[in-house]
Parts: structure tokens; sequence; C-alpha cells
């Protein structure tokens, strides 16, 4: 019996006075496979999450641990934990990323960071325990650049030398993430994993990743999204702004501006090297290559950003003059 008869005779189960019928969706980065099920009285979002590939443990209780806070996520319908199937609550198909303009960023914005502080105090559950963003998990994401954007996409070569300079500078990002104030961050926290409601509420999706992590990563993943770039003046405001409320609101935490703007900076950095690698891979691995437009605008932050810091100056060097050349050749080619 394959997958979908499986999820379908499951369905059938939970619902055995309807007969079933589901939509697909488009899915995420990961393995998941999304359907809507629409019976007379309410419709459902259906999952099917394998669970050799996925951790679906982690999205059980993590939902738990979220809504404790006060968090609007899926409620849990039912859940089948031999084949990964879930029925969850559907709430509708707004991103929030539809509804971002110039003139209603910032608002918009404002009221999804509000949410940040709920998430710092996410806490385990006695079923799980959230992983560490340490410094070997740190390398490890921003080493899928190196190996999947430079080697097997763009056949970039990195001399010895090269390779010395670069983890001289993950070494420095990695050093900054760690000083930070540590907190529970959904470490995918952007504009298309937040849903505008229909009382004007966000509810929060693909929070499985969770980690305790830098205090500015969930931040920096919002302001500066791998899909969508706005203004640095409004970003630079939103960011003086959050950096307010958490001396108002954050025991001890009692660091300059400064310091904290270079704390986004930096966290920002490791999030696109990390996340231009991934783009790179779901093409190669997962074939999915729509991700592939992402990568240049992501890459765009690296030059940008990097070149404010002396002693990063070689990832912005590297991307400009090395990487993006590559990348925009390849990508005419691939178009042909």
């Amino acid at each position: 019996m394959n997958r979908n008869t499986q999820l379908s005779y499951w369905l059938q189960h939970q619902f055995p006075q309807h007969k079933i019928n589901l939509t697909p969706l488009s899915g995420d980065a990961g393995f998941r496979c999304y359907y809507r099920l629409q019976l007379p009285e309410q419709s459902y979002i259906v999952v099917d999450a394998p669970p050799e590939k996925l951790n679906n443990l982690a999205f059980v209780e993590l939902a738990k641990a979220f809504s404790e806070q006060g968090l609007v996520i899926p409620e849990i319908i039912a859940y089948q934990v031999e084949h990964g199937f879930m029925c969850l609550t559907d709430f509708g198909d707004c991103l929030l990323a539809d509804k971002l303009t110039q003139d209603s960023m910032f608002e918009l914005y404002r009221k999804a960071l509000a949410l940040l502080p709920k998430i710092s105090n996410v806490k385990a559950t006695k079923a799980w325990s959230l992983p560490i963003y340490d410094a070997a998990f740190l390398q490890m994401e921003m080493e899928i650049f190196i190996q999947w954007l430079l080697g097997e996409y763009l056949n970039i070569e990195l001399s010895e030398l090269q390779q010395q300079q670069l983890q001289q500078c993950f070494d420095v990002i990695i050093t900054s993430a760690l000083e930070q104030p540590q907190v529970t961050v959904h470490r995918d926290f952007h504009s298309r994993n937040l849903m505008l409601l229909a009382n004007n509420e966000l509810g929060v999706i693909d929070f499985q990743d969770a980690v305790i992590g830098p205090i500015t990563y969930d931040l920096v993943s919002l302001l500066r999204d791998c899909y969508v770039r706005w203004d640095d003046k409004l970003v630079a405001q939103l960011i003086a702004e959050f950096w307010q409320s958490l001396q108002q609101t954050s025991n001890g935490f009692n660091v300059n501006l400064d310091v904290f703007k270079r704390w986004v900076d930096l966290m920002g950095i490791q999030r696109h090297i990390k996340a231009s690698g991934i783009f790179a891979r779901l093409y190669l691995r997962d074939n999915k290559p729509g991700y592939l437009a992402d990568i240049p605008l992501t890459l765009s932050y690296l030059v940008d950003i990097a070149d404010k810091y002396p002693e990063l100056k070689f990832i912005s060097e590297l991307v400009s003059k090395q990487v993006l050349p590559a990348l925009n050749a390849k990508l005419v080619e691939d178009n042909k």
C-alpha cells in the first residue's frame, strides 16, 4: 500500500462520515507534503511527514510548548505516529509575505517581532529537549555553503589560503553568536512562516527546528529575509526598537546598541551563508529548482554586510568577485 493510500485510509477512519478528497498544497523546503481536506463543516491541513526523514516528535512537543506561551499555532487534531500523518487546524492561505508592501511592512513586522519574547520563553517538555545551537552546529551549517554552493553547484575549489581565510571569518561569526544571550529561537522565523489570520492575529508555523540559540537569530531571520529585502533605514529602526524593548524587559540585558547591531549583522551573515548553500542543495539533491532564484538576493546581503567589518571583508570579496559571477553564468546556462 503506497503512502497516499495509507494516508487516505487513515483519514477515512478519522472522518468516517465523509468522503476524503485531498487538495495538494505547495510544500516547504523539507520532506513534508501538505494537503487541504475540505469537509462540509470546516477544512483541515493534512501533513505527510515521513518519520524516517523527519523528527515528528519535535513538532508535536514544540506545538504544546509554543501554545503554552500563548503563541497561535496549528492545533494537532490527530496524529498517526507510525507513518507520520497529521491532521491540523487550517490557518487559511494568507501568508504574512503576501501582505507586505512598502506601506504595510513596518507595522506588520512590529507585530511579528512582538512574538519573539514569547518564543524566547518556550521551554523543553518532558519528551523533548531543545537542541543547543553550539559552535559545531553553527560551523556545520556554514560548511553547507562550501560543499553545496561552491563545490557541487559552481565547481569553485578554494585554495588552501582561501580556506584558511574563510575559516577565520567563520570563527569570528561563531564567537559573536555564542557571546549573545542564548534563548529559544524558532530558527526559521520569516514572512513565509507567519500566517495572517482572519482575526488579524499572526499564526506561527514550521517551528519544529527550534533550538536554544543567539537572541538576534529570529530578529535577523525576519528583517533580512532571504526572499525579500527592505530599506536599510526601516530595518535599522526596527532593530533599534527591538533592542530598546530588550533593555526594558530582559533582566540583565545591558548591551549597547552598537554591539547589538554587530550581533545582528554577523548573525545574518551566518544565516545567509547557510541559506545560500541550502538553496543549492535543494536544487541538486532534492530536485527543487525554485530556490535557485533566491540565491542572488541572499548573497547580496553577504557582499553588503560583511563589507562593513574588516575582519569579514574576505567573505564580501569572495562572493562579489568569484561566487556571484560564477553563479550568474551558471543561472544563464541552466535557463537555456
